[in-house]
């Protein structure tokens, strides 16, 4: 299998040359990634619209995470990172459909596992039931809705639970209902500067 070749970068973004995933995250190279959080509207509510990571992943199986993200190849730009809604989700969104959030530099290590990444993040104004959503089964298991200021709650630390419903499908290619009451510990755990900032530029959006 071909490996996926990134470009790396040091902390002033300079462009340092190329490298395959796997030594990426050894090294703890910086590299670039696209990032695009769904908001839905429910009458005069906003949801924020989650994936739950698929058990097949090895970083983060079955926690819950941004709606749409992955890595941006060497030879792909900042644009191109569109394709991983419509890989990831089933669903067709063009770039310009796009906000912008801004680029945020932040580093997560687990043990050997060391992700600084520099994050192109969105923002989609989602009118698709999350029900017409395609799943990408090596990715995603499920997708799920939670209320935004519910969300920004538990990471401003006011809750420590809140409400997650949605789906998810099982082996056999069924949906199961999720409905349930979920902690930080159950989203990946990008550090908790990234959730507020997002959460932040969120809002700006929304009011």
């Amino acid at each position: 299998m071909e490996k996926e070749l990134i470009k790396i970068f040091d902390y002033a973004r300079n462009e340092l040359g190329v490298a395959d995933r796997e030594e990426v995250h050894k090294q703890g190279y910086w590299h670039e990634v696209f990032h695009c959080w769904f908001l839905s509207k429910d009458n005069n509510d906003n949801n924020l619209i989650l994936q739950l990571r698929s058990e097949r992943k090895k970083e983060n199986p079955r926690l819950y995470d941004i709606t749409a993200a992955g890595h941006l190849l060497a030879n792909e730009t900042v644009q191109d990172g569109v394709r991983e809604v419509s890989e990831e989700l089933g669903i067709n969104v063009t770039f310009e459909e796009l906000q912008p959030l801004g680029i945020i530099d932040y580093c997560s290590i687990q043990g050997s596992y060391i992700d600084n990444e520099i994050a192109n993040v969105f923002l989609y104004q989602c009118h698709v039931p999350i029900e017409e959503f395609i799943l990408q089964k090596e990715e995603v298991a499920g997708i799920v809705q939670v209320d935004f200021n519910y969300f920004r709650e538990l990471w401003t630390g006011s809750k420590d639970e809140i409400r997650v419903v949605g789906y998810e499908i099982k082996q056999d290619g069924s949906k199961e209902l999720i409905n349930k009451l979920v902690g930080r510990n159950q989203f990946v755990p990008h550090p908790d500067g990234y959730y507020k900032t997002i959460i932040q530029k969120i809002a700006e959006k929304i009011n």
